[in-house]
């Protein structure tokens, strides 16, 4: 065994990696009760942008913020370039199918339970699957049980974090909801890394891969910016509340103007007399 450091800045990046879980998380949210206030193509591409905020940056972002500060004595650690982005597309899809599962599901249990397991399976896919992408001078194994707890953690963290979506729509709950979500999701991840045994190579070899800072870093900045930018598109948008103000204020402007012309049926507005003679000598 060798010494493993999980903290090697100290609680910077935990506080980071949690802060963005929660902000990702926070916009998945509100992009979700959006998408439950539209319809068609709208809603859809609501639902895309929740599992990109979600599964990107509250899942896969806050990962690789907490992978910054991990450290092994004595290897130096690159990463896979192809296993990292397909980790990323993992996390993403994963919670896509997830949200949509639930969403046209109609709030029904077997949708939210199949939803919850099928997106819990993928972070939990996503964790290890990043991890495998590490290559360091180093052999890794894995506590069975610690692993099970994991996968068990993500199971039920995606699944509360599916009903959040159906249930919370004021910003006051989307915020603790995030908040919860974001701790869900950290104790997932540092559950996980706790599972890992990491046993030095005598004569250390060379590495394949990627630095993290020349690539983790600029993928995380890109994935980040895309968050920002939907985040612009939700404040811009109209909140469900005021999409169905307006939708009772059509209907009643429509109901109006039925009535109108219901009595102007029933009731025919009399002729003036100087049109009325004029009617009768054509």
């Amino acid at each position: 065994m060798t010494a493993v450091n999980h903290f090697t800045y100290g609680l910077i990046t935990p506080l980071l990696a949690y802060v963005m879980s929660c902000i990702g998380s926070m916009l998945g949210l509100r992009l979700t009760a959006q998408a439950h206030a539209s319809r068609g193509g709208a809603r859809v591409r609501w639902l895309l942008g929740a599992a990109v905020s979600i599964g990107g940056t509250g899942i896969w972002v806050m990962h690789f913020i907490a992978m910054m500060g991990f450290e092994v004595e004595g290897t130096q650690i690159k990463y896979d370039v192809l296993l990292t982005v397909a980790s990323a597309a993992v996390a993403i899809v994963v919670v896509g199918t997830g949200l949509f599962l639930v969403s046209y599901g109609g709030g029904r249990i077997l949708a939210l339970l199949g939803g919850g397991l099928l997106t819990g399976l993928g972070v939990a896919s996503m964790h290890y699957l990043g991890m495998y992408a590490m290559n360091m001078s180093a052999h890794v194994s894995y506590d069975r049980v610690t692993v099970a707890a994991s996968v068990g953690i993500a199971v039920v963290a995606a699944t509360v974090a599916l009903w959040f979506t159906l249930r919370v729509k004021k910003p006051i709950w989307i915020t603790a909801a995030a908040l919860v979500m974001g701790v869900a999701v950290a104790g997932m991840h540092y559950t996980g890394m706790y599972a890992m045994h990491v046993s030095v190579d005598a004569e250390p070899g060379m590495l394949g891969g990627a630095d993290a800072l020349d690539f983790l870093v600029p993928l995380m900045t890109v994935i980040s910016l895309i968050t920002l930018t939907m985040l612009l598109m939700v404040i811009l948008s109209p909140s469900e509340e005021e999409l169905h103000e307006d939708a009772e204020l059509v209907a009643k402007l429509e109901l109006r103007r039925r009535t109108a012309h219901q009595q102007q049926l029933t009731y025919p507005v009399p002729m003036p007399r100087q049109q009325h003679m004029q009617a009768r000598r054509r």
